[in-house]
């Protein structure tokens, strides 16, 4: 499919938008006053940094909404008001985050349901209907179907996204296969690898090595090479195209990324590709095998520096806060985890107490509940959230540690 050519198709049609419906400033007057904290704006302005009594909290200097959330949030808001009476539908979560989500199913936008095989079930869609496209974007194939319904789009895509989707049709264009670094299962890299012609997804570093082994050695003898080759398909799979074959579609590829992993990580992969291709095919021959874009999001590399400058300060614990599957959060919660701090990731307020309590997903592990999380005596707490939080999520967490500790949060401000 020509999927370049369906999108300028369908930014033609009337019944597709990608901006706002002129509600600018009521949309954002409700926006500040559902999302916004004045005790977040103050520590912010303080520095990033509030002493009170025996607790000091230490904020993360880049944190929360970005702007492509702020977009996406404000545009289904403004289709709320331009259509009071239409049925709306969104095709996912707008963005990771459970109250701005429940804000909308209040507002009676509602979600499209997924079956027991985990496709959607898009038959729930008329051609009256308005649908909404999340954040991370939607897979060509939902767009499509959407289109050839009749129904009224409003497109949020982060335009990082779209930077993507249009690096790997760079790639398909001059028949370079797409390495993926994101997590085949979520929404994002779902719709990326939709706009790419042969692609790979990989999640980290170390299956990122396993396909540069296989790249430089791919087996000897006839019997090796069908092993490894069915070895490797094993591994990978439903993390590949339709008819992938690593023997062939590894010989020229590009690097691309689910814009929410941790750019290190994503630079680490790029360098390897290139250093694999280099030994391959020699330093005069690397740039007719090996592609590679900028496609890292400047909001996810700004949180995770902002994190890492953190994680250098002396503090007792961390608070991560953010949707538990939301990628760019977990990303953040590695990083204070690798530093050997007690990290706590949790996503509202109300994970915290009764008591001195708290309930908080490990990295990679179930909720589990941890009494006595806040130490005694002076401590210092540092706080992040994801790109998908509110400031008023972080106010009300901040607020609840003060409380623990017995400290009063009145004069600090209203949450």
């Amino acid at each position: 499919m020509d999927t370049k050519a369906f999108k300028r198709s369908l930014h033609k049609s009337e019944q597709y938008h990608r901006t706002g419906f002129g509600h600018d400033e009521a949309v954002t007057n409700l926006l500040q006053f559902e999302y916004n904290s004045q005790l977040i704006q103050q520590i912010r302005e303080n520095g990033y940094h509030w002493q009170q009594e025996n607790v000091t909290i230490r904020l993360a200097e880049a944190f929360g909404f970005c702007w492509g959330v702020e977009r996406a949030v404000a545009l289904a808001y403004e289709t709320r008001r331009q259509y009071p009476q239409e049925r709306i539908w969104i095709t996912n979560e707008i963005i990771h985050n459970p109250s701005v989500n429940q804000n909308l199913r209040d507002m009676g936008v509602e979600f499209i349901p997924v079956q027991t095989n985990g496709q959607k079930d898009f038959t729930v869609v008329t051609q009256n209907d308005v649908v909404i496209l999340p954040a991370f974007g939607a897979s060509v194939q939902e767009m499509q179907l959407l289109n050839d319904k009749g129904c009224t789009i409003m497109d949020t895509t982060c335009p990082w996204v779209s930077k993507v989707w249009n690096t790997v049709e760079k790639h398909k264009k001059v028949d370079y296969t797409s390495i993926i670094h994101g997590k085949y299962k979520h929404e994002e890299t779902i719709a990326t690898s939709s706009f790419a012609g042969t692609y790979l997804i990989l999640l980290n570093l170390e299956e990122a090595e396993y396909v540069a082994d296989y790249i430089l050695n791919p087996g000897e003898t006839a019997q090796e090479r069908q092993q490894r080759q069915a070895d490797f398909l094993a591994k990978f799979a439903k993390a590949y195209s339709p008819g992938f074959n690593p023997e062939t579609d590894l010989v020229r590829i590009g690097i691309a990324n689910q814009t929410t992993m941790l750019k290190g990580e994503t630079e680490q992969i790029g360098k390897l590709f290139e250093r694999t291709m280099m030994r391959k095919y020699g330093p005069a021959h690397v740039n007719e095998h090996f592609l590679s874009f900028n496609t890292i999001c400047d909001a996810t590399q700004e949180r995770q520096d902002a994190m890492f400058q953190l994680v250098e300060e002396p503090l007792d614990l961390m608070v991560v806060i953010g949707g538990f599957n939301s990628s760019n959060t977990t990303h953040l919660q590695e990083i204070s985890i690798d530093k050997d701090i007690p990290s706590y990731h949790i996503d509202s307020a109300a994970r915290i107490g009764p008591g001195n309590r708290v309930e908080h997903k490990p990295l990679h592990c179930d909720l589990t509940i941890t009494e006595d999380w806040l130490p005694t005596g002076p401590i210092v707490v540092g706080i992040t959230s994801g790109a998908s939080t509110p400031d008023k999520v972080v106010s009300e967490i901040v607020a609840k540690i003060f409380a623990i500790k017995n400290t009063p949060v009145a004069t600090l401000g209203s949450c």
